[in-house]
């Protein structure tokens, strides 16, 4: 099979991939789910929802509060005890809804059993309402609300829609796992948005480090009567899986700047979307769960997990039933070591997009004194999205926000390429992600005064 990958830039960290032997393992239900109203992009969903109501699992405990936004369900059977603000992973006060678990009990009409259904027979519009009352949103990374993706604008054409099962995160394997484990059922969710999108060719891009994964899609693949799918071996290259990057090397087109996929003909989705587009539509299930990887170097190897968990779990509680804590762990990171955040609050709780809890040593997150930029060009050598780092950089230290915008800043991916390749150790992606969240806030004001 022809290996395929990206154009532009791009870097080869280790993969570390740890725990990809672990299968996935049921968490247990804590005493208490905590669920916030604002996990998904767009507008915090409005609770719907009173303290002292009695709710059950997969019911909607908050309902959109605009067109950009997503419903949110319990995730437990249990008595509303609180609505009021959290903090979240990084310490800013959410909306959470409190529930004291009272058990396992789910609303009706919610298909529990293992039963595979490969017949697809709801209409287009019926498909889009259930994705859409499930709460799915994009599990790749950005969150955002999957039925508004599967419904281009009119004169927009799906011509393929591109399923991202690359995974190129280090240390990450809960995507690995679920195509191992769970390749039907997310085969069957390709179909159902590829019938959804008018019937265009599907692409599973698998990178070539997980033959495994590449050779169970293939095979659960020849086992369903689905002929316009291909499961497609991808280089091994950091970011390949960027939405932007699968477009490139899967179709050899360019997003153009401030485009959007479906501008060139692309629907990119993630492997854990389409499993969970299955589970909505052919299942009734909304998104209350996914998968999370607990790892890292310090982490003993009968420790390295990979947790089928429910949103509003406590963090602290995951990292108890996978041991606790290791003693050198300095960061807990949420998410991959390159585009991952670190955590400021273990007390904060799950969310549907939650990936990882990855511990790293003190040695692993030292920073290197930062020395003067040599004009070398290897940030600009391994930027997937062509742009100049340094030349970035030099803008910022001068405050020229507009010289940022006119160089693109608003493109950048914050996949980190360019810190991880800076012999100098300058700070780059640090200095570009808040000057960029300036340079955007410009952009949208801007929009906005023109709408008047």
């Amino acid at each position: 099979m022809k290996k395929l990958t990206f154009s532009i830039g791009g870097i080869h960290p280790a993969d570390s991939k740890i725990s990809r032997d672990c299968r996935i393992e049921e968490l247990p239900l804590p005493q208490t789910v905590y669920v916030s109203m604002a996990q998904h992009l767009g507008a915090p969903a409005t609770p719907v929802v009173a303290v002292g109501d009695k709710v059950l699992a997969g019911q909607v405990i908050g309902q959109p509060s605009g067109f950009i936004s997503a419903f949110v369900h319990s995730p437990v059977s249990g008595t509303v005890r609180s609505i009021a603000p959290r903090a979240d992973l990084a310490g800013r006060p959410q909306t959470h809804v409190e529930i004291a678990v009272e058990g396992d009990e789910w609303a009706e009409g919610i298909d529990l059993s293992p039963e595979l259904i490969t017949e697809i027979t709801l209409s287009r519009e019926e498909m889009l309402e259930r994705i859409k009352n499930a709460g799915v949103v994009g599990l790749g990374g950005a969150t955002f609300p999957t039925h508004v993706k599967l419904n281009p604008a009119p004169g927009s054409k799906a011509e393929c829609l591109i399923i991202n099962g690359a995974e190129c995160e280090p240390y990450l394997t809960s995507d690995f796992r679920i195509m191992l484990e769970r390749s039907k059922e997310i085969l069957v969710g390709v179909a159902i948005m590829q019938k959804i999108l008018g019937d265009c060719p599907a692409v599973v891009g698998i990178e070539e480090n997980k033959p495994e994964a590449i050779e169970a899609m293939g095979r659960a693949l020849s086992e369903l009567p689905y002929s316009n799918i291909r499961i497609q071996s991808l280089k091994k290259r950091y970011p390949q899986g960027g939405e932007k990057q699968l477009i490139d090397a899967v179709m050899r087109r360019q997003v153009k700047s401030g485009g959007l996929p479906i501008s060139v003909g692309a629907v990119v989705q993630n492997v854990a979307t389409a499993l969970a587009v299955y589970e909505a539509v052919q299942k009734n299930k909304p998104l209350v769960s996914n998968t999370l990887t607990i790892t890292g170097d310090c982490l003993p190897a009968d420790r390295q997990r990979n947790f089928l968990f429910r949103i509003g779990v406590p963090l602290s509680f995951i990292a108890e039933q996978a041991g606790g804590v290791p003693d050198d762990a300095a960061k807990i990171i949420s998410g991959g070591p390159m585009m991952g955040r670190a955590i400021a609050n273990m007390e904060a709780t799950t969310v549907k997009g939650s990936s990882s809890l990855l511990y790293l040593t003190e040695e692993q997150t030292r920073r290197k004194p930062e020395g003067a930029c040599i004009r070398c060009g290897r940030c600009s050598d391994a930027c997937p999205m062509g742009l100049e780092p340094f030349l970035l950089n030099r803008l910022i230290k001068t405050g020229d926000v507009d010289g940022l915008e006119q160089n693109a800043i608003q493109d950048c991916i914050e996949c980190g390429c360019c810190l991880y390749s800076c012999p100098a150790n300058i700070p780059l992606l640090d200095r570009i992600r808040v000057s960029k969240a300036q340079v955007m806030g410009i952009i949208r004001a801007r929009a906005a005064a023109q709408k008047k």
